[in-house]
């Protein structure tokens, strides 16, 4: 008797601890939170018409503003403007050639006015002209020493938690998870694992040109990467990137920013339970606030205009609200 009432009390504490479990414990509860778990119920359950088999659960991210900050530059811009110093005492030529001559003077006002033919241009110098190990080495070593200039951490602990307890939440029902973003896939495949529990090849991104080389005489070959694009994994780029990487349409997507407009359409679309969500950038005091969507500060990077939300709205996309939606912003 006492046996059967001790195992009846452990049954119990266990089916209250069961029940009380929340696998999305930095989610305030709310629409957000509510549409997550009634699309994991129902494309997990198989008693049901949204069922989706194992094989075929797909889910895609955005990187920049979705899962890390992107303000007041991207990060892989950031990276390029570190590299321009190497770049410079390699190439003595560029020391006063612009853009590379207002990048060495560290002035971030003068940079921050930087066009987009400018920004490209740094990007082709520092993203090209040397092999895929010697970038992977040299995006290991800057993500190891760079520091967010507002928060003084490593880029790799600005991590949005929410996000990843979305995507382990999504994992443990049989989800795959991958990265399509319009930063480029050899930069992030380099943290993607370690950072987010995604391997590399589950990384879809902007990629360069490369070229094959072999050396005869010590018998070795690398790939050169070249400045010449390849696939610009943004906005119609987004769903051409995930059929020719994953070859399968997702079932939930989510993004923060126009760039996304055309994987959510892609995924939402398709039949049976679908999930589209954007983030909106809402909180000043423990993040950033722009869009200009709901009347929000213009923005440059990561731009989530009126229109783009008015969309959601139209076609049943979920905006997540950073200030309403999400307890915690960071996850360290």
């Amino acid at each position: 008797m006492i046996a059967l009432t001790f195992m009846l009390s452990i049954l119990s504490g266990w089916t209250f601890q069961q029940k009380i479990f929340d696998p999305l414990p930095s989610w305030n509860d709310g629409p957000a939170k509510t549409a997550i778990k009634e699309f994991v119920r129902a494309t997990t359950d198989k008693s049901g018409k949204g069922y989706v088999q194992p094989e075929d659960r797909i889910a895609t991210f955005d990187q920049d503003g979705t899962l890390w900050v992107e303000h007041p530059l991207y990060t892989q811009l950031m990276y390029c403007f570190g590299r321009v110093p190497d770049l410079v005492k390699a190439k003595p030529e560029l020391k006063d050639v612009e853009p590379f001559k207002t990048v060495m003077t560290g002035d971030r006002e003068a940079i921050s006015k930087l066009t987009l033919p400018d920004l490209e241009k740094i990007a082709g110098y520092t993203l090209s002209g040397m092999s895929e190990d010697q970038f992977s080495a040299q995006v290991k070593d800057w993500l190891s020493n760079a520091k967010d200039p507002r928060w003084q951490k490593p880029y790799t602990e600005l991590i949005y938690q929410p996000m990843l307890e979305l995507m382990k939440y999504l994992r443990d029902n049989g989800y795959k998870t991958y990265i399509v973003t319009g930063g480029g896939q050899d930069f992030v495949r380099v943290y993607s694992n370690q950072t987010y529990g995604v391997p590399p090849e589950q990384v879809v991104g902007s990629v360069g040109e490369t070229t094959y080389v072999y050396d005869t005489a010590t018998g070795t070959s690398s790939l050169i990467k070249v400045p010449k694009m390849l696939l610009n994994d943004d906005k119609v780029g987004k769903p051409q990137g995930i059929q020719l990487i994953i070859g399968k349409r997702p079932n939930a997507a989510f993004g923060n920013t126009a760039g996304d407009q055309q994987m959510l359409e892609y995924t939402t679309t398709g039949g049976g339970a679908r999930l589209g969500m954007l983030v909106l950038h809402d909180d000043a005091t423990r993040e950033y606030a722009y869009g200009p969507a709901q009347g929000l500060p213009d923005s440059k990077i990561g731009t989530f205009s009126q229109d783009l939300y008015d969309l959601a709205k139209k076609r049943g996309w979920i905006v997540i609200s950073m200030k309403n939606d999400w307890k915690t912003i960071f996850s360290k």
